[in-house]
């Protein structure tokens, strides 16, 4: 900031010393520079912080439905599998859970591999629990995951990118994840998974089609 203030400094200088006025130069330069840092905290305070990021977005599959037959219960084994699984897995792959509103979470990753590689873990896990779970007893999860550009804020993520995430966890089977084209490209060799090409898919309210990629249930 002082830089832009130098050519100033030295007309306004030799002006007060030829007006003999030492004391008005000082409070030329206080109220200019108080002009200028206003402006500059101004510019920060209407400037969105973004950053790309790797966006999981995680849904309960038939949560009403579990809910209206066995509240108590759905929600003591919604808790128990978070717990025991969704959180370490989202720890051990260096994730951050934005926002988690009983049967929906949003996660974000650093890392686009670790963001894939924790939805394939968490869901291999979930099948391997349910395994002996009756149907109408089993929590089980679709996910999506993208990789783009959010918009930062104390307590939550926004953009294009958390969008399409959703939008491909609409699109999961049960106890599946769905997977962005951007997604694909940077994971394919370095996930051990088996990734089935769905070809472009139209998603609710976005209004270009995304080419789609799924990981099967059981891979």
């Amino acid at each position: 900031m002082l830089e832009d203030l130098l050519p100033e400094l030295a007309k306004a200088a030799a002006t007060g010393a030829l007006a003999g006025g030492a004391s008005v130069f000082v409070q030329w330069v206080i109220n200019r520079a108080r002009r200028l840092r206003a402006g500059d905290l101004g510019d920060r305070a209407t400037r969105l912080e973004r950053r790309l990021a790797a966006i999981l977005v995680a849904d309960v599959v038939g949560y009403s439905r579990l809910m209206s037959s066995d509240e108590e219960g759905t929600h003591r084994r919604l808790v128990a599998c978070r717990r025991e699984i969704v959180e370490p897995q989202i720890r051990k792959h260096r994730g951050r859970i934005v926002k988690n509103t009983g049967d929906v979470a949003l996660v974000e990753f650093g890392s686009i591999v670790d963001a894939v590689r924790c939805a394939v873990e968490v869901q291999q896990r979930m099948l391997a629990r349910n395994a002996e779970v009756p149907q109408g007893r089993r929590i089980e999860w679709r996910m999506g995951v993208n990789l783009g550009d959010v918009i930062i804020a104390p307590d939550d993520i926004y953009g294009h990118g958390v969008n399409v995430a959703a939008r491909l966890e609409s699109l999961a089977a049960p106890g599946g994840v769905c997977i962005s084209a951007e997604a694909w490209r940077q994971v394919r060799g370095s996930v051990a998974a088996e990734f089935i090409d769905l070809g472009e898919q139209r998603l609710k309210n976005i209004t270009e089609p995304a080419h789609v990629f799924a990981v099967s249930p059981a891979a």
